[in-house]
């Protein structure tokens, strides 16, 4: 059968080696070949390297393997030879290692290899590198399909045990805080038990509560290992200097697998007895025959010890060894969990049954009467039980019943030969658990993009109440509304954000034009001045913008901004003062707790900096940077202007000096007018006269106490050219700043037209939502997602007086929903439930008199009113 072996060559020209290649040539399951071209560039080099050089030659033996199960040791060698090719190492060499190689590791899978042969040109260090990397070739091909398999098996126990699955219903945050495959494999057990009637009828389980977790590790640290893998069987070799750097690193991702092993073992293991123990005992051969043979938790932990050891010992071999052998330990744990699990849901019918009649038996048996209930498992387990029922039955059982315990130990053979990762059906198995979690039978649960997230009925009713709030205070300033596109040109928001323009989302050019999502409203409303040649505008706009940032928590890449600019000539710094004004009128009526607003000047910000030293091209990059103060220490912040920006030492620490002045705006304001440096530059001394005009003013209206006056605030922001302000808020919830704005004289001048002086505010909405939604939950205030006013409850089936009687309220102007059903107790749970106060409920005993009953759901008090006057009467007790 070798003929009909795939062939895997090495060596050509753009050719890689992938783990899977490795591991069927290890386990006899593809031919090794050589690249001729390979051989003759290896062959000119080595030629070129001996005219030059006389080094000596190193030779290493194959004793480094003598320890190694032959598949490992295989393995190592094909990488060894692979990475001689990719060194372009003396031909010797490689002629050496490839005839041992294509003589007789590809030629047999029982082959045992003679570990008296050396290598000339190979170091030991070489032989180390080269087992660990075939070693995690194999670990690599191996965990990357135990990682979907053993998600099946953990649904068929889940079933098996009937356990409470709802530790699945995880979702995607979208801010970055939500572990991914953790999320990733509840999708996948979901999809797995979509329609099961045999889930969640016991309690909880933590061997299945806590699959999740440890399975989604165990994805997580597969897919690193085959990142790392893929590098080192494709990289050369290095200096014998440089391999023992090479063979630990491999070996820390190695030691992060064998901990994700341990795990998955373990709860592999208390999930098969768990079944075995509760829902098999009642047969005397199932138990002793199932667990016997299983490994145990105490062997798992004893090879963990060893492993640990080696790796403690710098045995880094035998410490890739021993993982190996780890993972065939697990690996044998979850078969026998499957097959606990699959003769569960069978039951012993199937096992004494023994061939393809088994479906003709149970058809009959279902159509006596008394049969027992049809099963119904997951749609995805369903055809996962009956893709292994088929394949059994396609192998060789003894089926006299008299020799039950043989059957099943045939049965057992059979069935963990299907999970081993070397018989050809095991391929066939995971492509079938494949096509079960991707087909779309069973389609994968949707998911939203990362820094995105839907908002509930609950959530919704609480923004749409903020946004409320909030246009009726920009209304009270005289602000007009305004729309402004999704996305704009691309030239249009380029070179307005500094450092942040990094950050804009591009769009693919459709239609001839470069074209990108909005980062702000601020950019756009200046285009639209700019366009239309406005020279007075005062206006608000609240709508989404996008961000190309890594989410987190409170940050999200699209999201709500609420925005207030006056743009033109006005009363010096008034304009600034009422912006201000408006930050603290909407955080305040918000009631959202306790904020402040930190405040500065651009002006005095560059004053500062050319007070410190600091070149005047360098201003807007070191801007960034101090913004980041409120986020990052100080020795951060020197650290990068010092060795990204190119400061010195001692300029850095003099703006260390200033922007740790923080305190009440007056107070601060006069010391800084004590100091001669910023009443000596014209850009501070102008900052510090247009701030006493603005200070005096926020004093006379009463808010100043909200503000802080900060040298630290920068904002990074390359538009700003005066005041400067962020509002923080101060509670126990962590979300940063909420607001920000300032003046942007420049800015709409940028798009060619004449300079209109303009200042602005934007509030942070989502993180306000944030805020709003925690102070409900710690108050435990239920949120009213609705505002129906009444309920039209018909006790029967007469859509049509329904219709008449909703219809005569909403012409009223009422909200009101409606209800058909004959039981009164639906009605008023619907009521209850959707926090209606008031219902109209109408019977047949009230048709025939004329009356209906309006019901005070709250107080439980009825009042019956004549049909006629229903709404006028509603109407007088809702107060409209």
């Amino acid at each position: 059968m070798a003929e009909e072996r795939r062939m895997v060559t090495v060596g050509g020209k753009g050719s890689s080696l992938p783990s899977s290649s490795v591991f069927d040539i290890a386990n006899g399951l593809s031919r090794l070949s050589i690249d001729s071209s390979a051989l003759s560039k290896v062959s000119s080099s080595s030629n070129s390297k001996t005219s030059k050089t006389n080094a000596p030659t190193v030779s290493a033996s194959f004793s480094i393997l003598s320890n190694l199960t032959p598949d490992e040791a295989r393995a190592s060698l094909v990488v060894l030879l692979n990475k001689l090719l990719l060194s372009s190492s003396t031909s010797a060499a490689v002629n050496q290692l490839s005839d041992i190689i294509l003589k007789d590791v590809s030629s047999s899978s029982n082959l045992q290899i003679s570990f008296d042969n050396t290598i000339d040109g190979v170091s030991p260090g070489d032989f180390s590198v080269a087992a660990i990397a075939g070693i995690s070739a194999i670990l690599d091909h191996r965990s990357s399909a135990l990682s979907v398999i053993t998600d099946a098996i953990a649904a068929l126990s889940c079933e098996a045990l009937g356990a409470d699955i709802s530790a699945f219903n995880l979702n995607d945050s979208g801010d970055g805080s939500s572990a991914k495959d953790v999320v990733s494999v509840a999708s996948d057990l979901k999809i797995l038990l979509n329609g099961s009637k045999f889930v969640n009828r016991e309690g909880d389980e933590p061997a299945v509560s806590g699959v999740p977790v440890v399975h989604g590790k165990f994805r997580e640290i597969s897919r690193l290992l085959h990142s790392s893998t893929r590098v080192q069987l494709n990289s050369a070799i290095v200096s014998n200097s440089g391999s023992s750097g090479t063979a630990s690193s491999m070996c820390t991702t190695l030691f992060s697998l064998a901990v994700a092993l341990k795990d998955l073992g373990n709860i592999s293991y208390n999930r098969a007895k768990h079944i075995v123990d509760s829902r098999i005992a009642g047969d005397d051969e199932f138990p002793a025959m199932l667990i016997k043979e299983c490994p145990r938790p105490d062997q798992l932990k004893a090879l963990f010890a060893s492993l640990v050891s080696a790796h403690s010992d710098e045995e880094y071999v035998k410490f890739s060894h021993d993982v190996s052998s780890l993972l065939v330990m697990v690996e044998q744990i979850i078969s026998w969990e499957a097959l606990a699990a699959f003769l569960s849901l069978e039951g012993r019918d199937f096992i004494t049954s023994g061939d393809t009649s088994v479906g003709e038996d149970s058809a009959k048996t279902a159509g006596k009467k008394g049969a027992k209930k049809k099963k119904i498992l997951g749609k995805g387990t369903t055809a996962l039980v009956q893709f292994l029922k088929d394949r059994l039955l396609s192998m060789p059982i003894q089926t006299e019943v008299s020799q039950t315990v043989m059957v099943l130990e045939n049965l057992v053979r059979n069935f963990l030969s299907l999970l081993d990762p070397k018989d050809l059906g095991f391929d066939t198995l995971l492509k079938k658990v494949k096509d079960i979690v991707e087909s779309n039978e069973s389609r994968r649960l949707p998911k939203l993009p990362k820094g995105t997230r839907d908002f509930a009925k609950e959530q919704m009713a609480i923004r749409e109440r903020a946004f409320s709030i909030i246009t009726e205070v920009f209304k009270r300033h005289g602000a007009a509304a305004l729309d402004t596109p999704a996305f704009e040109m691309r030239e249009t928001l380029m070179g307005k954000y500094g450092e942040d323009s990094k950050l804009i989302y591009d769009l693919a050019d459709q239609g001839g034009e470069l074209c990108s999502l909005r980062y702000d409203l601020t950019v756009p409303f200046a285009r639209y001045v700019a366009m239309n040649g406005l020279t007075s505008f005062k206006r608000y706009q609240i709508a989404k913008v996008y961000r190309r940032d890594n989410p987190s928590k409170g940050r999200y890449r699209e999201f709500y901004q609420c925005d207030f600019d006056i743009a033109g000539q006005f009363e010096k710094m008034m304009p600034d003062f009422e912006v201000i004004k408006i930050l603290t009128e909407l955080l305040d009526e918000l009631d959202i707790g306790e904020y402040e607003v930190k405040l500065n000047h651009r002006k005095l910000l560059d004053g500062m900096l050319a007070i410190c030293g600091v070149p005047q091209e360098k201003f807007r990059t070191i801007c960034s940077s101090i913004d980041k103060l409120d986020k990052q220490s100080f020795e951060q912040i020197k650290k990068e202007m010092v060795d990204e920006k190119g400061l010195s030492n001692e300029i850095s620490d003099r703006i260390g000096t200033f922007v740790k002045w923080r305190g009440p705006p007056v107070e601060l304001l006069s010391k800084l007018k004590q100091e001669r440096s910023f009443l000596e530059n014209n850009e501070s001394s102008l900052a510090l006269d247009e701030l006493e005009i603005m200070f005096k003013a926020l004093e006379k209206s009463k808010c100043i106490d909200r503000v802080v006056f900060d040298l630290s605030l920068a904002r990074g922001l390359d538009y700003y050219t005066g005041v400067i302000f962020e509002a923080v808020f101060k509670g126990a919830a962590q979300v940063g700043s909420i607001a920000a704005g300032g003046r942007y004289d420049n800015l709409i001048g940028m798009f060619g037209t004449r300079q209109v002086p303009s200042v602005g505010i934007s509030l942070g909405i989502e993180r306000v939502f944030a805020i709003m939604e925690q102070l409900q939950k710690d108050k435990n205030q239920e949120i009213r997602a609705t505002e129906t006013q009444v309920l039209v409850s018909i006790l029967g089936d007469d859509s049509a007086l329904a219709a008449e009687l909703v219809g005569e309220l909403w012409h009223a102007k009422v909200k009101a929903e409606f209800m058909i059903h004959k039981k009164v107790m639906k009605h008023i749970d619907r009521a209850r439930d959707s926090r209606i106060p008031w219902m109209v409920l109408v019977g047949e005993r009230e048709l025939s008199e004329g009356v209906v009953k309006l019901k005070d759901v709250v107080a439980a008090i009825d009042y019956e009113v004549p049909r006629g006057k229903l709404v006028d009467d509603l109407c007088k007790r809702l107060g409209m």
